[in-house]
């Protein structure tokens, strides 16, 4: 027993060796975003870093090789950070630290003005298996008193417009508790301010991609006569993924296009358009290479992206399939309701096809009897030719006897 202990023992350090010297032969000195940021290791540097410590060695060789590779990449500038992870996302857009970046994006979405007042305690009222679908979900209260729900998801869910219409009447709800609760007597409706309702998606739900060209969708309610009442909900949603289809072999033309770039490229030469054209962004990744400069911190936030990622796909692969299973599901109680349907016909036409049966029937007795009449008709007839005939012969036989009785007449006659 200790023999096979040990045998698999030296087996995973002979793996591990492997997997070492792999790594070693892939360590370059200079990556394509090194040159703009001094902070920013060596691939070498940040692999020696990781096996110096147990911990982090653990941790680093339960990735597999693409998932190690794509880690040392976003660590060393051979490729950006995803600004999208939750970790990652917090430290840029940390709205108690630097709110004038959340703030900027927020005012280009929703074209006015925006000051952040503080941010809100999210008491979500989200299924479990709903939140690990989410990078980040926050939400602020602005300066005029509004509420901004900011979320960003990794795989779009089903029913987007259903959920995020619960989620908003939700925070509708509890921000006239609140309010109601904060002013007592002196509460008037008026002190209910908006709420923003603001998606990104990483991997946009199916319903998008109908519209292959567009990637903000602004919903507000409206009536059908011009009349305007505030109803307070607005919702805006951005496909990400749908941004960058759009964006490719395009320049960045302005600022929401440079955000929606920061979210979601990772590409180096993206970066480096984006940084030159627009150098504020320069110091948000500076501040995620020196996030990175934390390697235990960097790990565990990277270990638990990808544990979600693998969670999240196989919920997304579920939700797809009972959304697969609900259509097929409706497509046969509507191909059951035919067959009913068809099945109702065919028993008319059935009955139909019976009292025709039926009437075909009477009509063959009828003609049957009407045979029979014609039959006796020709017996009829028949006799009624024999009794001529017979007639017919006595008619001769009184011709005849009419003749000789001349012709005795006319030898009498002659004698005379």
């Amino acid at each position: 027993m200790k023999k096979n202990k040990n045998f698999q023992a030296d087996r995973t350090s002979v793996s591990r060796k492997k997997q070492m010297g792999r790594s070693q032969k892939s360590l370059r000195n200079q990556e394509p975003l090194a040159k703009y940021f001094p902070n920013i290791r060596s691939r070498k540097e940040v692999f020696e870093l990781i096996c110096s410590n147990k911990e982090l060695k653990d941790i680093f060789y339960q990735w597999n090789e693409r998932e190690q590779s794509a880690f040392l990449d976003c660590c060393t500038g051979a490729r950006g950070m995803k600004v999208l992870y939750d970790g990652i996302f917090k430290e840029v857009f940390n709205p108690e630290i630097t709110p004038e970046r959340l703030e900027e994006l927020l005012s280009l979405l929703i074209k006015r003005k925006l000051k952040i007042r503080q941010v809100l305690p999210n008491d979500s009222v989200r299924l479990g298996a709903e939140s690990s679908l989410l990078y980040t979900d926050i939400i602020i209260q602005l300066e005029d008193g509004s509420l901004a729900n900011v979320e960003i998801q990794k795989i779009g869910y089903a029913f987007p417009g259903e959920r995020c219409a619960c989620y908003s009447a939700d925070h509708l709800l509890r921000q006239y508790k609140r309010v109601r609760g904060e002013q007592g007597k002196n509460f008037n409706y008026r002190s209910i301010k908006n709420v923003y309702t603001i998606v990104f998606f990483e991997q946009s739900p199916n319903e998008f991609h109908k519209f292959p060209d567009q990637w903000l969708h602004i919903f507000r309610q409206q009536s059908n006569t011009g009349l305007f009442l505030e109803l307070l909900q607005e919702y805006y949603f951005i496909p990400l993924d749908i941004f960058r289809k759009t964006m490719e072999n395009k320049c960045i033309e302005n600022g929401l296009e440079a955000w929606l770039a920061f979210l979601c490229y990772d590409e180096p030469e993206r970066i480096e358009e984006l940084i030159c054209q627009y150098p504020k962004f320069k110091t948000m990744y500076q501040d995620i290479y020196e996030v990175c400069r934390n390697m235990e911190k960097v790990m565990n936030m990277y270990s638990k992206e990808l544990q979600e990622l693998d969670h999240n796909t196989v919920l997304y692969m579920i939700d797809e399939m009972q959304e697969q299973l609900n259509k097929k599901t409706a497509e046969l109680e509507k191909i059951n309701m035919q067959l009913k349907e068809r099945g109702i016909e065919l028993e008319r036409n059935i009955a139909q096809l019976e009292e025709q049966g039926i009437q075909l029937e009477e009509q063959g007795i009828q003609l049957e009897e009407q045979g029979i009449q014609l039959e006796e008709q020709g017996i009829q007839l028949e006799e009624k030719d024999v009794q001529l005939e017979k007639k017919d012969a006595q008619l001769k036989d009184l011709e005849e006897l009419v003749r000789q009785l001349q012709e005795q007449i006319s030898a009498l006659q002659g004698c005379s």
